[in-house]
């Protein structure tokens, strides 16, 4: 089985990408997702979270008031880590997981979706890595028309992150996407159309 770790930074057109590769039937591992299902309550994760932030990290109904949480760890980068420190590892462990379980079910190709899979060292995880870019003021753009978000804080958030050059240098297979939607399809297709050569001539060796 193969798997492509898709990465990129806010607002760089991920889930365009995730949506060609649903389209084509090939099964998505969203790390958000994985993030949300390791806080359920009853969970390790859940159970250190609450042992680390206090009680009032728990919202009325038992689960975890991710907006507290927030509060707690935003813009504190010593109280951010001690919360990656626990959440990434519960997520690497379901995605692990649901890879072994699509690879016993037999599927010859898999995407594991992580905005931070860099950042949690996850590339051991995938055959090859997707980077998604688009320029800062692209994405602040993108950011204000889609989520309202105001330039400053839009570019706070872009600046919190890995920048476009560290993921380029580790990144495999590099889609830009400043552009409109009609070139960031044409570029998903070139980057498809490289990997079935790449899969067949492996597949020939073997």
């Amino acid at each position: 089985m193969h798997v492509i770790g898709l990465t990129g930074g806010i607002a760089s057109g991920k889930s365009t990408v995730t949506t060609f590769f649903r389209d084509r039937g090939i099964p998505v591992i969203d790390a958000d997702v994985l993030g949300h299902r390791t806080y359920d309550p009853g969970t390790e994760t859940y159970r250190k979270v609450v042992e680390t932030f206090g009680q009032e990290v728990v919202a009325p109904d038992g689960t975890i008031d991710r907006k507290v949480l927030g509060g707690k760890v935003f813009g504190k980068p010593e109280e951010l880590k001690k919360l990656t420190d626990i959440v990434w590892p519960g997520i690497r462990r379901l995605a692990s997981e649901q890879l072994a379980g699509f690879e016993a079910a037999g599927n010859e190709l898999v995407v594991l979706e992580a905005a931070v899979l860099f950042e949690a060292g996850w590339e051991d995880l995938v055959d090859e890595i997707w980077v998604v870019v688009v320029d800062p003021e692209v994405a602040v753009q993108r950011l204000a028309a889609r989520n309202g978000l105001d330039p400053e804080a839009a570019r706070a958030r872009i600046a919190s992150q890995l920048s476009n050059e560290e993921r380029i240098r580790r990144g495999h297979v590099i889609i830009e996407n400043n552009g409109t939607l009609e070139e960031l399809h044409a570029r998903i297709q070139q980057a498809w159309e490289a990997l079935q050569e790449r899969l067949q001539a492996a597949a020939g060796r073997n």
